[in-house]
């Protein structure tokens, strides 16, 4: 997975990305997202289509109850003949669950409009994609979040360094993770998701490795010192 500020490489391989899903939370920047869109289908989620107004790219389907979406992105949606799936403001699930329901299982996707604004949707958004039949990116130009599974080891190449390497439990416990080019390292460490206390890591230089035996663990990247929704 090649991001525009890192490249992510699994072992064992996984399926390479070719959807691109837009959710409805603080949007990218227009030159991140064209980067990332070039190449992919796009599911645009309700306020998400802002972003491809803004930046004139298509998207293949917009989703949602269309409760946040500014309505001269929904008229450029109608305007352009993109299909729409509407739901109902009081539903089950949300905008981003039904929207990943869509994409095609052997793929992974990336996710940008997933963070800012409040903690009970970014919570609900970092568990639904970590438990996926998709392998999911979470990603903008400020923050990335990505999930590494029993068994897997991922290397990360940097384009540009982050501020923070942050190591999250997603089960219960994450066993056998070792880490290596990180300044505080893990060897066979346990971590524990009702105390993570590795976070706030930095790195050694360009590149790390991350690997993980027992559970789901994400693994999150902040590029900025002044994170605002």
């Amino acid at each position: 997975m090649k991001l525009p500020q890192c490249e992510i490489l699994y072992t064992p391989a996984i399926f390479g990305s070719k959807n691109l899903l837009v959710a409805g939370g603080r949007l990218p920047g227009e030159n991140f997202f064209k980067a990332v869109a070039q190449g992919r289908k796009i599911f645009a989620v309700d306020r998400g289509i802002e972003i491809c107004k803004a930046c004139n790219i298509l998207p293949k389907i917009l989703i949602g109850d269309f409760d946040s979406a500014e309505k001269n992105a929904l008229n450029w949606a109608v305007e352009n003949k993109i299909p729409i799936e509407r739901h109902p403001v009081e539903k089950d699930f949300t905008d981003t669950q039904l929207a990943l329901e869509l994409l095609p299982e052997k793929n992974s996707a990336i996710i940008t409009g997933i963070f800012g604004g409040r903690f009970d949707h970014l919570f609900s958004n970092v568990f639904t994609c970590a438990n996926s039949k998709v392998r999911n990116f979470l990603a903008d130009e400020r923050e990335i979040i990505f999930f590494v599974k029993g068994g897997e080891t991922v290397t990360v190449k940097f384009f540009e360094k982050p501020v923070a390497v942050s190591l999250l439990p997603i089960t219960e416990i994450c066993a056998g993770v070792t880490t290596k080019n990180l300044h505080w390292e893990l060897d066979n460490a346990t971590l524990k998701q009702n105390f993570p206390n590795a976070v706030s890591n930095r790195l050694k230089n360009s590149e790390i490795k991350i690997s993980v035996e027992i559970g789901t663990l994400a693994i999150y990247f902040c590029f900025s010192d002044s994170i605002s929704a």
